[in-house]
């Protein structure tokens, strides 16, 4: 099953609890992997779940079921943040990180969500700098999990460890860092992922998809349309780059980057 945009664009412009997210995030695989069986690889999520259920005494409480995952996806099942291979666009992709059971922070935070949404756990993804979290909000308190740290969890006043660990001190935990992610915010910092990724290899053709989804889902994504424009320069598709950077000066005249643009639509122009 190969995905379209229309089937992704579809899904991602209905209402945030609308958005199955293990699907859109499978869609996203489609791109790469021409023929992915998106409903197998939905039905191994429900298949873990239900593992996890069978296993849970009547009326478990929250906090025990937030260990039961853990243990279950991290210690059972050997799920783990790939940090030696972290740039592998494979991490990246939903069934990859069923098959290979590892990721990076965001696909093993869809996963966590995933399978926690189905054992009747209340979690929401948290866009905090450099490194997806999940938080559980319990009766007493907040926690935090990290999903590439084996599931580690902290309360939310630790959380300035956490950004320490991955900026070294230089950056100040700001409130705005734990504010919830919505499933349209996931699926973006995916792709921008995956788009990184791809620009890092060079592979400007993939970096482009990439930036088309997330265009699909945040139109008024100026930047992208720059970026866009840019890469389509440079894969030499030279009437579609000038229309973005027109379109990019138009949305942001004033932009730090505007002269530079303006250069090079000149060139472009000029062959």
């Amino acid at each position: 099953m190969t995905a379209s945009p229309d089937r992704f664009a579809e899904l991602l412009a209905r209402d945030e609890a609308e958005i199955d997210l293990a699907r859109a995030c499978l869609l996203i695989a489609a791109d790469a992997y021409p023929g992915l069986d998106v409903e197998g690889y939905l039905g191994e999520i429900e298949r873990l779940a239900a593992r996890l259920r069978g296993r849970m005494a009547p009326g478990e409480p929250a906090e025990g079921r937030v260990l039961a995952l853990n243990r279950f996806l991290f210690d059972e099942l050997g799920f783990a943040g790939n940090a030696d291979h972290y740039y592998d666009p494979r991490n990246s992709y939903l069934n990859e990180v069923l098959d290979r059971r590892t990721g990076i922070p965001i696909t093993l935070s869809v996963l966590y969500l995933e399978v926690g949404r189905r054992i009747g756990l209340a979690l929401e993804g948290v866009s905090f700098p450099g490194h997806f979290l999940v938080r559980f909000a319990g009766e007493a308190t907040n926690l935090l999990v990290d999903p590439f740290q084996h599931g580690e969890i902290r309360f939310e006043d630790q959380a300035q460890a956490l950004l320490d660990r991955v900026y070294g001190g230089a950056v100040r935990l700001q409130p705005e860092y734990l504010r919830p992610a919505g499933r349209k915010d996931m699926v973006v910092r995916l792709l921008a992922n995956l788009k990184n990724v791809y620009l890092n290899a060079r592979d400007d053709a993939r970096a482009v998809a990439a930036i088309e989804r997330i265009l699909l889902v945040r139109p008024d994504a100026t930047d992208e349309v720059r970026d866009r424009g840019m890469l389509l320069a440079r894969l030499g598709r030279t009437d579609e780059a000038v229309i973005d950077l027109e379109r990019y000066l138009e949305r942001s005249p004033g932009a730090p980057d505007a002269q530079r643009v303006r250069i090079l639509i000149d060139q472009l122009g000029r062959g």
